[in-house]
């Protein structure tokens, strides 16, 4: 039998039919772009598959910076960086949204003791 640790690392495979070059331009301000261009097994260009365009900006928060990522569909770079300002504004108010929600269940949720505190003592809460 494989130990626990063997049968995860076999799980952690490339698939060699999906691999791409990475390229990564950045305006050095408001964030990067990556073009990530689509390659056979051997290295070569395959031109099946479409290139893809990935946005990266960040936003700060009382935790520290939040890195926001995006897809975005071009045909080029220089479509992909006109269309960088809009898809970025659109990625960090959906991220907002999320967060707001995470922060809103998480103020709702009651924590109730299910059992007796250490010491003996009753674990139920009661009301006068």
């Amino acid at each position: 039998m494989a130990a626990p640790n063997e049968s995860r690392a076999s799980e952690l495979k490339l698939d060699p039919d999906k691999l791409y070059v990475e390229e990564i331009f950045t305006d050095r301000r408001i964030g990067t772009l990556r073009r990530l261009t689509p390659v056979t097994k051997e290295g070569k260009p395959d031109a099946a598959r479409a290139t893809v365009y990935i946005g990266e900006t960040q936003v700060l928060t009382p935790a520290g910076t939040l890195p926001i990522a995006f897809e975005i569909g071009a045909g080029s770079l220089e479509e992909a960086a006109e269309k960088f300002g809009s898809l970025a504004k659109e990625a960090i108010d959906r991220t907002v949204r999320e967060l707001q929600e995470l922060r809103r269940q998480a103020s709702s949720s009651i924590v109730v003791p299910q059992g007796p505190i250490s010491g003996g003592v009753g674990g139920k809460i009661q009301l006068p």
